[in-house]
C-alpha cells in the first residue's frame, strides 16, 4: 500500500502540520509494509523538499507551479499525481487549505473524503477514527472503497524528525491555465490581526478566571516578561477582550507552542481540543479538579491573582 501525503507551506515556510502528517502517512504505510511518499506544490519547492526528507519518507515529488496557495492549480497537480502514484490513502492536512481543495480533488477523483482524522488503522481496509459531539464522543469509520482521501487534525501527531534518503523528483503537472479561475494578491489573516498564535513558541493563555477585562493587564504584563504570545479560551472572546484570531479550542485555532501557559482555564474539551499538542503545559488555577491539571506537566494550585504578578516579577 503506497501512502500519498500533501504538505503544506504558508509564506515562504513549511507548516508544522506537513511534519506530522508525514508521521501520520508511516504510520498509515507501515501497516500494510506500504511506501509514504509526499507531494509538495507551489514556492520554493526544492527548499521544502529539503525539510521533508524526513526518516520514514521514500519519495517526495515537487510541483513547481505557482508561488503560494491556488485552489485551481492545487486541484489539479494533486488528482494528476494521485493519478501518477496509484496511492490507496490520500493524506491532506485539515486546515483552511487542506478543506479548500480536498473535496474537489475527491470529487475529481470519484474517491471517498473521510475530514477531521484523529486516527486510522489498516486492517482488512481503511478505517478514520474522528471526534463528534465537541471531541466528547469518538466515532471509527470503515471506508468501504479501494483508494481514499483523508484530512488529518493537525497536533493529533507528533512531527517527524530525522533525515532521509528519499528520491527526490520534479513532477510535470499538466496545469491547464484557462482552469485556474483565482488569483493570490495578498495575504490577510482572518480578524485582521499580525499575530499568528499557532506560530508562537510561547503562548500565555487566559481564561473566565480572569473575572474581568481589566485583570488582563497582569496577563500583558507576564507576556512581555516572558517574550511570550498571550491566546485566550472562548469566554474572553465572547466578551470581546480580546479578538478571535487569538482564541484556542474547537471553534478557535489549533496551536502546538512549546511552552503554553493556561491561566484560569477550566480546560473544557473544547479549549483542550486546540492546545493538547503543547510540548509543556503549565495550569493555573485554584480549583483542585480543574481538568486542565489532568493534561498540565506542572499545576500550581493558587490564586492567579497572586500566582502571576509574582512569576512577572520573577522573569522580568
Amino acid at each position: 500500500m503506497t501512502v500519498l501525503v500533501v504538505a503544506e507551506h504558508r509564506r515562504g515556510e513549511l507548516r508544522d502540520a506537513s511534519l506530522e502528517l508525514l508521521t501520520a502517512g508511516r504510520q498509515l504505510a507501515d501497516a500494510t509494509g506500504g511506501e509514504l511518499h509526499v507531494a509538495v506544490v507551489s514556492g520554493d519547492v526544492e527548499s521544502y523538499a529539503d525539510q521533508l526528507n524526513r526518516e520514514g519518507v521514500d519519495a517526495i515529488h515537487t510541483v513547481a507551479d505557482g508561488e503560494e496557495f491556488n485552489h485551481d492549480v492545487y486541484t489539479q497537480a494533486v488528482e494528476q499525481l494521485f493519478e501518477a502514484v496509484e496511492p490507496t490513502v490520500l493524506l491532506l492536512p485539515n486546515s483552511v487549505n487542506g478543506l479548500d481543495y480536498a473535496p474537489a480533488v475527491a470529487e475529481r477523483l470519484d474517491i471517498p473524503l473521510v475530514t477531521d482524522a484523529v486516527d486510522f488503522d489498516y486492517g482488512d481496509g481503511l478505517t478514520v477514527t474522528r471526534e463528534m459531539y465537541g471531541s466528547k464522543v469518538e466515532t471509527t469509520m470503515d471506508v468501504d472503497a479501494p483508494q481514499a482521501a483523508v484530512t488529518v487534525r493537525p497536533a493529533e501527531w507528533p512531527k517527524a524528525e530525522g533525515t532521509g534518503d528519499a528520491t527526490v523528483e520534479a513532477f510535470d503537472a499538466a496545469i491547464d491555465e484557462s482552469a485556474v479561475r483565482s488569483t493570490v494578491t495578498g495575504y490577510q489573516e482572518v480578524g485582521g490581526g499580525d499575530i499568528d498564535i499557532s506560530d508562537a513558541d510561547v503562548l500565555v493563555s487566559v481564561g473566565r478566571g480572569i473575572e474581568e477585562e481589566d485583570n488582563l493587564d497582569i496577563i500583558h504584563d507576564l507576556a512581555e516578561a516572558l517574550d511570550a504570545t498571550v491566546s485566550a479560551s472562548r469566554p474572553i472572546v465572547d466578551n470581546g477582550w480580546l479578538p478571535k484570531d487569538r482564541q484556542v479550542g474547537q471553534s478557535g485555532k489549533v496551536v502546538t507552542p512549546d511552552v503554553y501557559i493556561a491561566i484560569g482555564i477550566s480546560g473544557a474539551v473544547q479549549h483542550v481540543a486546540g492546545m493538547k499538542g503543547a510540548d509543556t503545559i503549565v495550569a493555573i488555577n485554584n480549583d483542585p479538579n480543574a481538568p486542565i491539571f489532568d493534561i498540565a506537566d506542572y499545576g500550581i494550585q493558587d490564586d492567579l491573582f497572586d500566582v502571576v504578578p509574582a512569576l512577572t516579577e520573577q522573569f522580568s
